[in-house]
């Protein structure tokens, strides 16, 4: 699959899979950022992009990010197709849950990126399932 991209700083490298079996490839940070205790801070992550049709990117910290004392404030990023404007530059709404700041400098790579196919669903609405409830949240195993 072909995904249109465009760099914001060309003293970055383009993303790459780190190995052959890599399912996401790395965000480089564009800029050095410091994020204060306790806060969130969007780090510009250098790329906008024109993902094929029926296609969304999802955004996921990398496993290290916790070691910086970091994460995701939102959980995971979603990146829909329409966001592909010239200045749709993806950012990374990081937390830092530390008592100090953090400092990100130019280049550190702190999230991942899987584009992925997308189907909208449609609904059917029912007022009752003929299957037997399964035991409520967080019951498999007990």
């Amino acid at each position: 699959m072909k995904v249109v991209i465009k760099r914001f700083d060309k003293d970055l490298p383009l993303p790459e899979y780190k190995t052959s079996g890599a399912a996401a490839f790395d965000l480089y940070v564009r800029e050095e950022t410091v994020i204060p205790s306790k806060k969130v801070v969007l780090v510009p992550l250098n790329i906008a992009l024109q993902l094929p049709e029926n296609h969304w990117a999802l955004l996921s910290a990398r496993s290290s990010l916790h070691k910086m004392g970091l994460m995701l404030a939102n959980g995971i990023g979603v990146g829909d197709y329409d966001y592909r404007g010239n200045g749709d530059e993806y950012k990374a709404a990081l937390w830092n849950y530390t008592d100090s700041p953090v400092t990100l400098s130019k280049g550190d790579r702190v999230v991942q990126m899987i584009v992925m196919t997308r189907e909208q669903v449609s609904f059917e609405e029912k007022d009752k399932f003929s299957t037997e409830d399964r035991g409520g949240f967080g019951s498999t195993g007990k």
